[in-house]
């Protein structure tokens, strides 16, 4: 039987940032991880992507980039290499290929079993982010066998897609990045459209993720937030990561010529049906974009700030031409669907009661019902942007000092 104080699951940057903020404290811990560090990073994400916010917002606690620009969007297996040099910086005690099986409450503390062994601690901090398990919905199964369906976790190029065309659901982030790059592959793509958040990469003269930090958009407290659970599933901002700036919204794939339709709603067999809602959908995502940027305006004035109007300022309301309502697949040649429609968390492993109806943890900024039990990495978990990498290396700092009182509170209590 192994022991330790702390035990962090997941080495990614979050279970990182927390073992960097107990370090600094003098809490011994180790960090299980089932894979390599940052392994989703390196195995779950497609050959082209750049992370959604520059190099100055995406470095960790005590390390930044180096020899980077400030400006840049870091390709993400660069930044699964920052994560290798951050673990290595701080020595973090990771312990590689340990997957866990079970953590349950035990004595003074946890039980925590993995495919190598078992530990027993007196704290448990579960980082394994927000970007867990796909989500695809039930309907699905309706797909005839004839098609491909891949999640953005499976999909790498357009060039590893079977030939025709390709129907990409959902329209944040990721959802528009594919459906781009498919497109500019020469293959027809359609995009069905659900909620999302419309957002220019710039304004007023710097990048928009800038804006918000110093507006303090990204620091309003989760506790403050009239509906919080319909906060935390806020699609991603409709962001792209790359060194021209420019904007990737629906007003600029449809020039390009991706089919817009609505949300998906029906699947019999080859038939697709779409809701007839995407000018609905477009005018409620503009309107969400423009409170953040009158927001922006605000404090650019009321700080008396030199912000030129160089750049484009408000990107005007998109009023789709027309879109589908119905698609045969078959007719159309559309082989592959990738379901670009959000992620779910899975805990079968945790045996402590804390989970929702939905599977979900239960926690008020990351801590659980459970003494001793905290949870890091999740949207708007302690802040707006505590899903983001800055974010959740803002919480680990914060999280740990409630581990460090907890323990206080404990001493004496073997786990």
């Amino acid at each position: 039987m192994n022991r330790t104080d702390a035990l962090i699951i997941g080495a990614g940057q979050a279970g990182l940032a927390m073992s960097r903020a107990l370090g600094i404290r003098g809490i011994e811990h180790v960090v299980l991880e089932r894979g390599r560090i940052g392994e989703r990073w390196r195995s779950e994400r497609w050959d082209s992507l750049h992370l959604l916010t520059t190099s100055s917002y995406s470095a960790l606690p005590g390390l930044d980039h180096l020899d980077v620009d400030p400006e840049s969007f870091m390709p993400a297996a660069g930044f699964a290499n920052y994560l290798d040099r951050y673990a290595g910086a701080f020595a973090v005690p990771v312990i590689r290929g340990a997957e866990v099986t079970a953590v349950e409450a035990s004595q003074g503390g946890y039980q925590v079993a993995t495919s190598t062994r078992i530990w027993r601690a007196r704290s448990v901090i579960i980082a394994t982010g927000a970007c867990d398990v796909p989500h695809r919905p039930e309907q699905a199964a309706n797909l005839p066998a004839s098609v491909t369906q891949i999640s953005p976790a499976e999909y790498r190029s357009p060039a590893g897609l079977p030939d025709g065309g390709v129907l990409v659901v959902g329209a944040s982030s990721s959802g528009v990045q594919i459906a781009e790059e498919v497109h500019a592959s020469g293959r027809p793509v359609t995009l069905a459209v659900g909620d999302h958040t419309r957002m220019p990469r710039r304004y007023r003269g710097r990048d928009i993720y800038a804006w918000m930090d110093m507006a303090g958009i990204l620091d309003d407290p989760a506790d403050e937030s009239g509906n919080l659970e319909s906060v935390r599933r806020q699609p991603s901002l409709q962001l792209v990561g790359r060194s021209d700036h420019g904007n990737l919204d629906l007003a600029v794939l449809a020039a390009q010529g991706v089919r817009l339709a609505g949300r998906l709603t029906t699947i019999h067999g080859s038939l697709v049906g779409f809701q007839s809602d995407l000018a609905r959908a477009t005018m409620k995502s503009h309107i969400r974009m423009s409170k953040t940027l009158y927001r922006i305006d605000r404090f650019i004035e009321s700080h008396g700030l030199s912000a030129p109007r160089s750049d484009p300022d408000q990107p005007q309301p998109f009023i789709p031409y027309r879109d589908a309502t119905a698609l045969d697949l078959r007719r159309e040649n559309i082989r592959t669907v990738i379901w670009a429609t959000g992620y779910r968390r899975s805990y079968r492993w945790l045996h402590v009661p804390v989970l929702d109806g939905n599977g979900e943890i239960i926690h008020r900024s990351g801590v659980t019902r459970a003494p001793g039990l905290f949870v890091l990495g999740l949207n708007f978990l302690r802040r707006r942007r505590s899903a983001f990498i800055d974010g959740c290396g803002l919480d680990a700092v914060e999280i740990a000092d409630l581990v460090k009182g907890h323990l206080a509170c404990t001493v004496g209590q073997a786990a």
